[in-house]
């Protein structure tokens, strides 16, 4: 059955970019309403469905949109936590174009919503299970292809050329404890060069060493180094974790990814969601 919030709910932070203080507010929601972003500082309280047809941008992390140019960024981290702890169905205020990017994990966002009391509702969870091989490639050698399966399993590469990250993979089902142990914890990562550039242009006013591991040649910046084994693959299946539940269901397939990101994934639903041959919704 499906399941929402029992009860109504706050996480405070603030934004990367903006530095500035940016609250969440969690309320229950009805059956088959989704996930749904709202712009509480906004005196019309634009709302955004967090599906993948409302993303309005893909760079640097996954970000809604209408057509009025109102946004909703970085929520990818959030939609992984729902997804791992069944949530189908919520309300989130935010009151800030960006939602808080806490240490730059799910770590934080996992541990608050799993103390959150669920509610079942009179309606059977619904699932998208994938019928046929479905593949986007940017051309670049970067890919993301969806296959059958029967839960959600990711197998996921990277390749870079900084020996502290080098080559690593994940390769699993996912599932709570997976996620909470290795998934959850792992955080953002960057080269220093990109945090200077970033500055330089007015942006990550937010952005420290408090939340994203940063990168300077073969030198890790931040004390105590990477938090978990291969944490920048890993971070990388959390991204893919919450843009996949951008599907607007709970998914039945294998997801293999090779040096992908937000946009890739955004891609992929997007072909797959073009056949309706691809794919079937089932209850249960």
């Amino acid at each position: 059955m499906q399941k929402t919030f029992g009860e109504t709910f706050e996480i405070n932070g603030i934004g990367l970019h903006s530095g500035l203080p940016s609250k969440m507010t969690f309320y229950p929601a009805e059956a088959n309403s989704g996930i749904v972003f709202v712009r509480a500082d906004l005196p019309h309280k634009p709302e955004f469905k967090a599906v993948y047809s409302q993303v309005a941008d893909t760079r640097n992390c996954t970000c809604l949109g209408n057509a009025q140019k109102e946004v909703v960024s970085t929520i990818e981290h959030i939609m992984a936590a729902l997804y791992i702890l069944g949530v189908d169905n919520a309300r989130i205020e935010v009151t800030n174009p960006e939602t808080p990017i806490m240490d730059g994990s799910a770590k934080v966002f996992y541990e608050q919503l799993k103390k959150v009391p669920l509610k079942e509702l009179p309606a059977k969870r619904k699932y998208l299970k994938v019928l046929r091989e479905v593949e986007f490639s940017d051309g670049k050698g970067a890919k993301v292809v969806l296959k059958p399966g029967e839960g959600l399993r990711v197998h996921f590469t990277i390749d870079f050329p900084s020996k502290i990250v080098g080559h690593q993979e994940f390769d699993g089902v996912i599932d709570e404890a997976v996620f909470a142990a290795k998934i959850a914890p792992a955080r953002t990562f960057c080269e220093k060069y990109q945090v200077d550039y970033l500055r330089s242009i007015g942006l990550i006013k937010g952005g420290s060493l408090e939340n994203a591991v940063v990168l300077d040649g073969e030198k890790i910046l931040n004390e105590g180094g990477f938090r978990v084994a291969n944490e920048a693959v890993n971070h990388k299946v959390l991204d893919c974790i919450g843009d996949m539940y951008t599907a607007g269901y709970r998914l039945l397939a294998d997801v293999t990814a090779e040096k992908s990101g937000h946009f890739h994934n955004n891609e992929v639903l997007k072909k797959l969601f073009s056949e309706p041959d691809n794919y079937q919704i089932v209850e249960e």
